[in-house]
């Protein structure tokens, strides 16, 4: 073997390879210490465990080879173990004894290992030959056996390209459940892991083998490894490199890598040897169509037809291969997780909410132990009551029952069902029922017993009924049974506490929800009045938010076929037909008159009659009309519709960023705090069936919509390329200080208004941008991707602390799905699940509340009034083919 110390290289006199030049025994554990800071951005060694790269920094040789350099020849006897550092080696082989007669099988890159048959003193199977300028590491045979016998665990899946994996059939590779982790693993995995391919799955496999043929066809090809042939097979590490360079939709190695595990787990791709882990590696890989020797190769029609639906392939499998991914590295013993894995599961745990209680740390030490478990079959018994315990459990996916014999389990469900009641169990049904239960009797038993039992009963509909009086909060009001309930029981407990002492402790809490509601409170008739924000005077947008309330009054302007109005004073829930009636009676008209939704782009939607809060349906710029069904077709939006002609960028372009950031994060912490949480359930179940006012949330979730339309308003009415440059670099600190102030709910807004295809499509504008800006907007809007039920997003969330303003249009798309994916009643009895799950949404959102926000104006800021302003009155554009236009104005259609 020939081996120089390359003092070509000027890496060899860096520190860490002067370290390693020293014998092992002369090595300090600072050498050392240098030594593992180096290796850890190795690419050869990200897949080592820390204790075995630990090892082998203190037993490992530094080696340089020159271009053409043999390190050693087949059929010699070896001494060293290699992993290449840099440069690349080529892997020759001969079926004769002639050297000269060696041809090249592969080549071997940064990151692969090889010379494992010192294991057991067998001769090189191959010739290698630098093919360049490269840097090894070198383990001498000793020292190597150790580290086998120490780490074979570890070290199983690490001897890989393109040596041992293939013979070895590495079964260390794969995470045994439980009681099979000693017997079988290789036959347990491959039961669990592979099952019959879906439609869908099956579909996406044909297309990938016939793209790859129709434009890679070189990539599957019989290969030859250890003088026998492989036919019609890929390598692992050029199928990533092909995916990588196929769609923009993946963004990684890693997620290249999850994309292929999941034809892999489903069986339609698969390892020569029956590997179960996908790997970016040297290794060889088939896909289903070629596993039989006739193989039939596509057609030019089925290669058109690949090309056509290649990228809907790829979206699909890049959203499901981040979970593939995952399963992936819960399947490895905890010993052979990467840091890279380890930060993977870590990340995972992040937004699991059962784990949310415990400390960042305890979650990086559960990301080491964690394994993967699967059961395919309902009713798989997971363990018996009465036998000793072995696991803890986090349900990943699915669900599961548990059986107690002897025993009745009860669940801390209060919150649940308070939040809740009201889609099955309206207040008139509910008081009723709990103050018959208050007065429940035990029909048997012993006195004490009977009396242990009234007891039980009064404090668990006590404690039901504070918990839900808490909810419901102003909603009391609106209520003569809640509150009439509430006074009663008080009547109730008052009596009982006197003789049963248990109950003392609970009156005081109860008599304080009853003094918040006197009497004349209640029968007062000062109603205060909400002006729809369209429509308000300039002192009334600044002022304070308060929530509003069902009872509430509000002034409407309804406008004619004409374009004139007349103002109405109408209760907050007022329907289509009581809005209409009272339009007919100001205007003295007998006709049957129609209430119109217009649109600013002349859409027209006729509100039905038992709408309720008709107000809530209007958009940004929309208006109410009335009319008769004869004038329907001759309504026109007013002017004042189509929004401003010139931008405001003169006016906000000298406000400090972080200024402007701010008064809208106060602004919109208003509208989120005025926000009841039975909102989000009347929104997801339908206002119009429990007829209940959602209008807090509405202007909550218009105001996202706002600040979007801003955006690209802004950018669309400015018709200075350099003006504009400057507008989006000025958006983006926005964003950006938006995010600073936890104000998820503006910044997404920004950034989808930069989205927007009026502002995109401005690749003049954006060529401009400087590349720093560039790079923080596409950090932002990655945290847009919405793979993985929007991962990026719930991360993100995840790290922060209260006070948060969320993305309000996601929180309201999980309720959406969890109701419309889950029936309400199951063979007449209430779906608690669906219940639960919609409960935990809402407590999403009183988790961002749970801390005030209590940020002050920055002593730095010049103008904090006139920022406020701003913010509160924004003027937009909402037709979207206005926008359109105007940004074609701006750039055309280049040729």
């Amino acid at each position: 073997m020939v081996a120089v110390h390359a003092s070509a290289h000027s890496v060899a006199s860096s520190e860490w390879i002067i370290c390693l030049d020293k014998r092992p025994a002369e090595r300090s554990g600072e050498d050392v210490d240098i030594i593992l800071a180096r290796l850890r951005g190795v690419k050869a060694f990200e897949k080592f465990h820390p204790n075995l790269l630990q090892q082998i920094c203190m037993c490992g040789f530094y080696e340089c080879l020159e271009k053409g350099i043999t390190l050693y020849r087949q059929g010699d006897i070896g001494t060293s173990w290699y992993a290449v550092l840099s440069g690349s080696l080529d892997v020759k082989v001969s079926e004769t004894a002639n050297h000269q007669d060696a041809v090249t099988i592969c080549t071997l890159g940064v990151g692969t290992a090889f010379g494992e048959s010192i294991l057991d003193n067998t001769p090189r199977h191959a010739t290698i030959v630098s093919r360049e300028n490269s840097e090894l590491l070198r383990i001498e045979q000793r020292e190597f056996k150790t580290l086998w016998e120490k780490y074979r665990q570890c070290m199983a899946g690490l001897l890989a390209p393109p040596y041992g994996v293939m013979d070895s059939g590495a079964t260390n590779d794969r995470m045994p459940d439980k009681e099979n982790l000693n017997s079988d693993p290789l036959n347990f995995m491959s039961k669990n892991l592979y099952k019959v391919p879906s439609e869908q799955i099956l579909r996406a496999e044909k297309v990938l083998r016939n793209a790859v043929l129709a434009r890679a066809p070189h990539m599957i090809r019989d290969r030859k490894y250890h003088l026998k042939t492989y036919r019609q097979c890929c390598v692992g590490t050029e199928l990533v490199d092909w995916l990588l360079q196929q769609s923009s939709c993946v963004h990684s190695r890693a997620h290249a890598v999850g994309m292929w595990q999941v034809l892999l787990e489903e069986g339609v791709l698969n390892h020569v040897d029956h590997e179960l882990n996908f790997q970016d590696k040297y290794l060889f890989y088939r896909f289903l169509d070629d596993e039989e020797e006739d193989a039939v190769l596509p057609s030019d029609d089925e290669k058109r037809e690949a090309e056509e639906e290649l990228q809907e392939t790829l979206l699909f499998l890049s959203q499901i291969g981040p979970d593939a991914h995952m399963r992936m590295i819960l399947r490895k013993p905890p010993g052979q997780r990467t840091a890279e894995d380890l930060e993977i599961i870590y990340d995972e745990l992040l937004h699991i909410k059962a784990l949310s209680h415990l400390s960042n740390t305890v979650k990086r030490e559960l990301a080491g132990v964690l394994i993967f478990e699967s059961h395919a079959k309902a009713g798989t018994v997971l363990f018996n009551q009465g036998e000793e315990g072995t696991s803890w459990y986090i349900i990943q996916k699915g669900s599961v029952n548990v059986v107690i014999y002897g025993k009745v389990m009860s669940y801390p469900a209060l919150d649940d069902f308070a939040l809740m009641h009201c889609v099955f169990m309206p207040n008139s049904q509910l008081c009723p029922a709990l103050l018959a239960h208050y007065h429940s009797q035990a029909s048997q038993g012993s006195e004490q017993e009977r009396l242990d039992y009234s007891v039980a009963s009064k404090r668990r509909v006590l404690s039901l009924a504070l918990r839900w009086a808490a909810l419901q909060g102003h909603h009391l009001l609106e209520d003569d049974t809640a509150l009439s309930f509430l006074e009663e029981l008080h009547g109730f407990v008052s009596n009982d506490a006197r003789v049963l002492r248990p109950l003392k402790e609970l009156l005081p809490e109860l008599e304080r929800i009853i003094k918040q509601y006197p009497d004349d409170a209640r029968t007062s008739q000062k109603k205060h009045k909400v002006l729809l924000r369209q429509f308000s005077s300039g002192e009334e947008r600044l002022a304070k938010k308060q929530p509003i309330r069902s009872f509430d009054d509000i002034l409407l302007k309804v406008y004619c076929s004409d374009h004139t109005y007349t103002t109405i004073r109408v209760p907050v829930l007022a329907t289509g037909r009581e809005v209409t009636a009272a339009v007919a009676d100001k205007l003295g008209s007998t006709e049957e008159l129609l209430l119109i939704n217009l649109s600013a782009s002349g859409e027209k939607q006729i509100l039905k009659p038992n709408d309720v809060s008709v107000f809530q349906s209007l958009g940004e710029n929309g208006r109410l009309f009335a009319c008769s069904r004869e004038q329907l077709d001759s309504l026109n939006p007013l002017p004042e519709q189509e929004g401003p002609s010139t931008g405001s960028m003169s006016s906000f372009e000298l406000m400090s960023s972080k200024d402007l950031a701010f008064q809208m994060t106060q602004y919109d912490w208003e509208l989120f705090s005025c926000v009841h949480e039975y909102e989000l359930v009347f929104h997801t179940f339908g206002r119009q069936a429990y007829r209940r006012s959602t209008a807090n949330l509405e202007l909550f979730l218009k105001r996202f919509n706002q600040v979007q339309l801003w955006v690209v308003t802004e950018v669309c009415l400015c018709g200075t390329l350099s003006k504009r440059v400057q507008l989006l670099k000025k958006f983006i600190k926005i964003a950006a200080h938006c995010r600073e102030f936890k104000n998820l709910n503006s910044f997404f807004a920004i950034i989808m208004g930069m989205c927007n295809p009026a502002v995109s499509r401005l690749s003049q504008t954006w060529e401009k941008l400087p590349s720093k800006f560039k790079k923080f907007y596409g950090e932002f809007e990655s945290l847009l991707d919405p793979s993985r039920n929007h991962r990026a997003y719930r991360l993100t969330m995840a790290k922060m602390e209260p006070p948060i303003i969320p993305f309000m249009p996601l929180l309201i798309k999980d309720m959406t799905f969890t109701h419309e994916g889950n029936k309400t009643f199951i063979d007449g009895l209430v779906n608690f699940e669906k219940m639960r799950l919609i409960a935990n949404t809402v407590r999403a959102m009183r988790h961002c509340r749970s801390q005030p926000f209590y940020a002050e104006v920055s002593p730095a800021s010049k103008n904090p009034q006139e920022v406020r302003n701003y913010v509160r009155q924004l003027n937009v554009i909402d037709n979207q083919r206005t926008l359109s236009q105007l940004s074609f104005r701006l750039e055309p259609r280049r040729g």
